[in-house]
């Protein structure tokens, strides 16, 4: 963490903010850790976090908040972006834990702008569970769907994640309407046992990754990366490792079929997003 507040300062339309390391909206919100972010025109990542519609740019030598109180840019926007962690000792922890391996040091270089996004726990939870079998696009527009129907309304137009109360309330068949598919009955489990209790999500963040592991898999269709991308995304578990088709296929090109996760430490999942990354930009044309 660091050791003295970030420093921003009001300008027209919103604040800039100085002072952090390693942040580059562009990385951290197009590698497939959050969903409701999208690029406008003139560069600026704009969408709803934690109940709060803002956008953020990188200018250079700051960046520009977009929004319209003080108070959420400090208890919801700098949380959220994780600007309070200091990149620079998470990337000397990986590093000596990889030593010379060419593959990482490519990786941290080409995604050196990469943050693990704070995201809500709940919303992290569904969202991933929408991901199964599914690409981007198609779960973009099943999360902003669910939210235009069950979410609370924001200004400028836009919605507040559902809670599990109100996934709960609309009942699977609703949440099939809404192009979920298979993944509604999945939903519906995860909101109800959400809401009585069995899954208690603040409990869970308390509790070591393992355990936090079981808990969440105990949820009808969160299978483990599933649960490591909630666990890794959304209660702050930085170790969980969450391994996909894109994982594997660095795994078995580039470290002989195994990777001895324990032994990257508790930023293993941030290691994991820079392979992650890398290894999509580098097969995916364009």
């Amino acid at each position: 963490m660091y050791n003295i507040p970030m420093r921003y300062e009001r300008c027209d339309g919103g604040y800039a903010v100085y002072d952090y390391n390693y942040f580059d909206p562009s990385q951290s919100f197009d590698c497939g850790q959050c969903f409701r972010f999208e690029r406008e025109a003139d560069g600026t990542w704009s969408g709803v976090a934690r109940g709060v519609f803002f956008g953020v740019k990188d200018e250079g030598d700051r960046l520009f908040i977009r929004c319209e109180r003080e108070d959420e840019l400090k208890d919801v926007i700098l949380p959220f972006l994780a600007l309070d962690e200091d990149y620079g000792l998470i990337r000397e922890d990986i590093k000596l834990r990889f030593g010379d391996d060419v593959t990482m040091t490519a990786a941290m270089e080409l995604g050196s702008g990469i943050r693990i996004l704070r995201q809500e726990p709940w919303e992290a939870l569904c969202s991933f569970i929408i991901s199964q079998n599914n690409n981007i696009p198609r779960i973009k527009k099943i999360i902003e769907t669910l939210c235009q129907r069950y979410g609370r309304p924001l200004p400028k137009g836009r919605y507040a994640f559902p809670t599990p109360e109100a996934l709960r309330d609309a009942g699977v068949d609703a949440l099939f309407e809404c192009r979920t598919g298979f993944r509604a009955k999945y939903i519906y489990d995860a909101a109800c046992k959400v809401c009585d209790g069995t899954l208690d999500l603040n409990a869970v963040m308390t509790l070591p990754t393992a355990e936090a592991d079981a808990a969440l898999q105990a949820v009808k269709g969160v299978g483990a990366k599933v649960s490591a991308c909630a666990l890794l995304f959304g209660l702050g578990k930085t170790d969980a490792f969450p391994i996909d088709v894109w994982m594997k296929r660095i795994i078995d090109e580039y470290y002989g079929g195994v990777m001895d996760v324990p032994s990257l430490g508790r930023y293993a999942g941030i290691a994991q997003q820079y392979l992650f990354y890398y290894i999509r930009s580098i097969q995916i044309p364009g």
